[in-house]
């Protein structure tokens, strides 16, 4: 599976600069609308392409730790529901002492580690979900864009208030999504992210960072 999902990322993506992130290059589709319908094609169970597209949430979050080193220099960070990888890849490129990437999708894992190659960093791969066990072995958290749907939100804000809970870092990159429980948590910056607008329906969405 592994070789196959690299392979299907690699021939439906090209490397090109991050719009908000221009330090950072990453694996995206030319056309996200028929690569979304071309996983969906025949029913199959593989879930949406969402590791192909740099998603306002991320990229906020990737700005952060870039422009803030600090937050994961020397530490050990989680990026969770990683999706293409790029929060991942920038806490590498600020220092962090380890990176791993998680998610459910061995598609996302697969863009994550050729992104993590692209950008010649290492980043350590888990898949499956965390949600229910947590992971006490980063002391930073972060997540980008994982507030989209009730069912998400409720799940992933008890994990990340655990964390809290426990003394982590714990970082959410969003762009107002419905779904974002802001009560408890700061606000730490805001930016104005360019979006893909056929995914987003418009071409600049603002997101912020927050701290659980």
């Amino acid at each position: 599976m592994a070789t196959l999902a690299t392979d299907f990322v690699r021939a439906n993506t090209r490397i090109v600069p991050v719009p908000f992130l221009p330090e950072l290059v990453l694996h995206q589709a030319d056309e996200p609308i028929e690569l979304w319908e071309r996983t969906e094609a025949g029913g199959t169970e593989q879930p949406p392409p969402f590791w192909a597209f740099a998603w306002a949430g991320g990229q906020a979050l990737a700005r952060h730790v870039l422009d803030e080193p600090e937050l994961v220099s020397g530490r050990d960070v989680l990026d969770l529901a990683t999706g293409s990888g790029l929060v991942a890849v920038a806490a590498a490129r600020a220092g962090a002492r380890s990176v791993t990437a998680n998610d459910i999708d061995p598609y996302s894992l697969a863009a994550a580690e050729a992104n993590a190659q692209a950008n010649g960093v290492r980043v350590a791969l888990i898949e499956g979900d965390l949600l229910e066990r947590g992971y006490d072995e980063a002391s930073v958290i972060l997540a980008g864009d994982v507030f989209y749907s009730r069912a998400m939100a409720g799940r992933v804000l008890p994990f990340l208030r655990r964390a809290a809970g426990r003394g982590a870092l714990v970082l959410v990159g969003d762009p107002g999504r419905a779904y974002l429980p802001t009560d408890g948590m700061v606000r730490r910056h805001t930016y104005e992210v360019p979006v893909i607008e056929s995914l987003e329906s418009v071409p600049v969405r603002r997101t912020s960072v927050w701290q659980v």
